[in-house]
């Protein structure tokens, strides 16, 4: 097969549960395509059913099928989709656990389009894993799902990291889909260390930052205040961030989670990084709804994501905002472009 001449390679966007918002925001981007000046992208998904909620939202919509693996133009009139082979059922708001080998087949597709260089990155839809699971889907949500697919097709093994970046903060959690009374058990110093050289590596090769400053958040409230407030803190934090300075990486912590996301300390830092989900991701969706997006590092591939979910009883109403994935769109075009000119160098 021929690979895509340009080097203005699509983006691989997924399709996401066909039921939620995942082909609302979709719409949104091809109905506000000649104001948003997106990267061009290539839609993995059904295009009956993208055509049916396109009705129902009264969205103008032409589509074409491509073979990415083959030059095609990008253009306004058509949006270029790909049809998974499996048939897709549900209606908006309505999930069908039929669907979730079209769901998985969107992915795989994307992420292999992506690994052999016919897309430049891949932008995820939301996805519910509830039906997912009923057809054996065995993984806590994409992230890890993304790493076994990049382990199918290079044959090594990736320690994907989530980080929610939006303008005013980026956050990694070190542990991520698992229950809150697991944390203390399930941290230790060798994951804060592997964790942030993987952040460092990804934010000087794809966000182009030459020297990052990592904020390392405390486990316990203020930072366990010197072992008064629980023992994480001083028995596996502290010796984390020692280890990671003597790496050369930019490091500083164990630091209070109540005092470092306001104004004044975000500036300290290029990316936060918090021993768990919530304490990631509630200050980046406070302080960056609409505007902030999921990305995978760690992996060999760009990945980003909405940081929102299915919002399945919005869906085809005309009530998703497009926002996240506007931003996904934009920062995997970033991400991309970064790659290329670090690969060059």
């Amino acid at each position: 097969m021929t690979k895509i001449a340009n080097s203005n390679k699509p983006i691989a966007l997924t399709m996401g549960d066909p039921a939620g918002v995942g082909p609302d925001i979709t719409l949104c981007l091809w109905r506000d395509r000649e104001n948003l000046n997106l990267p061009p992208y290539v839609y993995i998904g059904c295009p009956d059913m993208l055509a049916e909620r396109a009705s129902t939202m009264g969205i103008g919509l032409r589509t074409t099928i491509v073979d990415p693996t083959q030059p095609f133009n990008f253009d306004n009139h058509t949006m270029p989709v790909i049809p998974p082979s499996h048939a897709v059922n549900a209606s908006a708001g309505s999930p069908n656990d039929d669907d979730a080998k079209a769901i998985i087949e969107s992915i795989e597709r994307a992420v292999e389009l992506t690994v052999n260089g016919y897309a430049a990155a891949v932008v995820t839809n939301p996805i519910a894993k509830a039906q997912l699971y009923k057809a054996g889907f065995s993984f806590p949500g994409h992230t890890e799902f993304l790493a076994e697919l990049a382990h199918r097709h290079t044959g090594a093994q990736y320690r994907p990291v989530m980080m929610l970046a939006g303008p005013k903060l980026r956050a990694v959690p070190v542990t991520i889909h698992i229950p809150l009374s697991e944390v203390p058990d399930r941290l230790n110093s060798e994951l804060i260390i592997e964790t942030s050289q993987i952040v460092a590596a990804d934010m000087i090769s794809r966000f182009g930052v030459s020297h990052p400053r990592i904020a390392i958040a405390g486990l316990n409230p203020h930072a366990g205040e010197s072992g008064a407030i629980g023992h994480e803190d001083l028995d596996i934090i502290v010796p984390a961030v020692e280890a990671i300075k003597l790496l050369g990486i930019n490091a500083t912590g164990p630091l209070p989670a109540d005092t470092m996301f306001h104004e004044e300390a975000r500036k300290g830092y290029d990316v936060a990084l918090c021993m768990y989900h919530d304490q990631a991701l509630i200050p980046a969706k406070a302080l960056g709804f609409d505007d902030s997006v999921n990305t995978t590092m760690g992996l060999p591939f760009i990945r980003t994501s909405p940081d929102h979910g299915t919002a399945f009883a919005i869906a085809g109403t005309n009530a998703a905002r497009p926002d996240s994935l506007i931003a996904a769109m934009r920062l995997a075009s970033q991400l991309a472009a970064t790659s290329r000119k670090e690969h060059l160098q």
